[in-house]
């Protein structure tokens, strides 16, 4: 593998419904009448979209402390900025999907204005919160989605902070968890899933790997679902 992708700062910046689909295999029947988190959700539209059809969505993320009118401001200046970035490793994603650069930021700039519209319309769907503690009842949610936070910044979030916080996912939510993907940014599957696995599994029924068809970051193709 190359060098990483290296964001110097943290950046408003989210994916599509269409993408959230594909890397967690949801089908409308995962969605409706489901009370979902995503969490850590950034600028992404699922909870927007999740809701028109027929979910109860809502979204967990350490950037909504700020006012929705300085995010739309950042996350705009931030799809610039992480696209510059991109151009250095372009080698190291699957462009099938997104074509090129110039195809990416099409869609991480529609996941945004999507998600802003929706921040400004129904702001009680985005909380501020912060792994590995989040404002939420216990069991709270059906269903609880977390992408490219855990396993992603395995060389700056310690593995202490990874288990605490799928403890705390794990308290927040009734039926299942599902995290994408299990490789970090070097495109390496993450060398703490399997000790996550043996100490989770005592608390849970079962925990499961799949493949899913999204295919972006080379290596990176791979779903975690806890079962509890």
């Amino acid at each position: 593998m190359g060098a990483m992708l290296e964001i110097d700062r943290i950046v408003f910046i989210g994916r599509t419904f269409q993408e959230y689909t594909s890397m967690f295999n949801l089908k409308r029947t995962d969605l409706q009448g489901k009370m979902i988190l995503d969490c850590a959700s950034g600028a992404c539209s699922f909870t927007a979209h999740a809701n028109k059809l027929g979910a109860t969505a809502m979204a967990c993320d350490m950037a909504y402390e700020f006012d929705t009118e300085i995010l739309a401001k950042k996350g705009l200046e931030d799809i610039d900025h992480t696209m510059e970035k991109m151009r250095d490793v372009a080698e190291q994603y699957d462009w099938t999907y997104f074509q090129d650069v110039k195809g990416l930021k099409k869609e991480r700039t529609k996941a945004f204005y999507d998600c802003i519209q929706d921040m400004r319309i129904h702001p009680y769907r985005y909380l501020y919160g912060k792994l590995p503690h989040l404002p939420f009842e216990d069991k709270q949610f059906d269903l609880t989605l977390s992408a490219h936070l855990l396993f992603t910044y395995d060389d700056r979030l310690d593995y202490q902070f990874h288990l605490q916080s799928l403890k705390e996912l794990i308290r927040v939510t009734k039926s299942e968890i599902r995290l994408f993907s299990l490789s970090n940014r070097s495109g390496k599957r993450s060398r703490f899933v399997d000790q996550l696995k043996e100490d989770l599994l005592p608390e849970v029924r079962a925990i499961e790997e799949q493949e899913v068809s999204y295919k972006f970051q080379r290596g990176a193709q791979t779903m975690m679902r806890i079962i509890l």
